[in-house]
């Protein structure tokens, strides 16, 4: 029952702001959240194997069609939590495609944010006689910032 409900309260999140134009890369930070949560953020990042033969062992079978469960259920996740103009532009894809489609359409947004927060990353001082426990959280919510939007800092 506690699953179930955080399971609500993490789609809430998603259900909020629907994708539109303008916000796809806090949507699909959002959206990210709640598969991780799920287990189901592989859905995101790899395409639908293909079908087992129907010789193919039960356990095989069986794995393939939860797979296939959890890409139709994130399809409609994803779609439910668009606006009715992109549902439109989305119907009939998978989403593996779909987040794929979204991000070439966002690259340059993108790309404007990793710039925004890299410079903001790179400008941050610590004044003097400032206390260096919230700099470094600041600084780490940079870095963490960009690893979303594919920049990682390396170490």
């Amino acid at each position: 029952m506690a699953t179930n409900a955080s399971n609500n309260i993490l789609r809430s999140l998603i259900k909020k702001e629907k994708l539109s134009e303008t916000n796809f890369i806090y949507w699909h930070r959002n959206m990210r959240i709640v598969l991780t949560h799920e287990k189901k953020l592989y859905v995101l990042d790899e395409p639908l194997p293909e079908a087992p033969l129907a010789r193919a062992p039960a356990a095989q079978r069986n794995a393939y069609n939860r797979h296939l469960n959890d890409f139709v259920e994130v399809s409609c996740i994803m779609l439910a939590t668009m606006t009715p103009e992109l549902q439109k532009q989305h119907e009939g894809m998978i989403e593996f495609d779909m987040i794929g489609h979204r991000k070439t359409l966002y690259k340059e947004q993108v790309r404007h944010e990793r710039f925004d927060v890299s410079k903001a990353l790179f400008s941050t001082k610590l004044s003097e006689g400032s206390p260096v426990g919230p700099h470094i959280l600041k600084m780490i919510g940079y870095d963490e910032n960009l690893a979303c939007l594919g920049l990682p800092l390396e170490q």
